[in-house]
């Protein structure tokens, strides 16, 4: 079957469509992974609307967006409007203004969806929070869609690394089991290969996972000391205000 470009291809697994991740069961597995790579496109600032969106608008940009990048395209939800009331309610989400939705919510709503596959919502929590704190509708120059644009520029670069980290993990996993029986070897030289990719992505998830820590710690520290720093300018106040009652009148 002949497929326009564009479009998602057929996988074999479960009789299902999948997206761009597309990894066919064919002899050139690695060739296939590559491809599936190459298509992986993030969502460009300029291809978000200037104009505030009502919520229905919201789940069907991110869909039409988003969609191909689903393991199974036809069932997984890219983005509901039950999601995104529970974002705004746990603080993730700043709240829409007269029900409407900013280019910046969405782009925080992108953030949100990468995020999620990998963190909790606490986690999340704690480190979008600093960034929509301070550069979520600024009004300044530097605002939230500079950081977005910062981070994605990244990503082609991102990609070649990762390609050729997946190209030498690749090769040791075909260099295993020699001794195993003949009907096993590509079952378990697979296998071998998704153990290599899994535990990078745990240690990855770790070292994430200890950052945010760390960055919830600092912001606790912040806090803390900003309602001491306070506090003490109040009190002080307070006292002088108690000094100036307390002076007799000449």
């Amino acid at each position: 079957m002949l497929l326009a470009a564009g479009e998602v291809e057929c996988e074999y697994s479960r009789g299902r469509m999948r997206g761009n991740m597309t990894i066919n069961n064919s002899e050139n597995l690695l060739q296939s992974i590559m491809e599936s790579l190459d298509r992986i496109r993030h969502i460009e600032p300029d291809d978000i609307p200037n104009i505030d969106l009502y919520m229905d608008q919201v789940t069907t940009f991110m869909d039409r967006k988003l969609r191909s990048s689903a393991r199974y395209p036809e069932e997984d939800k890219i983005l509901t409007k039950t999601m995104i009331n529970n974002y705004a309610k746990n603080d993730l989400l700043p709240p829409p203004v007269k029900k409407k939705y900013s280019k910046e919510h969405v782009l925080v709503l992108i953030f949100i969806y990468y995020y999620k596959n990998i963190l909790s919502i606490n986690d999340i929590q704690t480190l979008l929070h600093p960034i929509t704190e301070r550069f979520f509708q600024n009004g300044e120059e530097f605002n939230l869609e500079s950081i977005y644009r910062e981070v994605f520029s990244l990503e082609e670069e991102t990609v070649e690394r990762m390609k050729e980290d997946i190209r030498e993990k690749y090769g040791k996993a075909e260099g295993t089991f020699i001794n195993a029986p003949a009907d096993s070897v590509e079952f378990l030289r697979k296998f071998a290969f998704i153990c290599e990719l899994s535990f990078d992505v745990y240690m990855k998830k770790l070292l994430i996972e200890k950052l945010v820590d760390d960055l919830g710690r600092e912001m606790e520290k912040n806090t803390s000391a900003g309602k001491s720093e306070k506090k003490a300018k109040k009190d002080k106040e307070v006292k002088a205000d108690s000094n100036e009652e307390g002076t007799p009148v000449m």
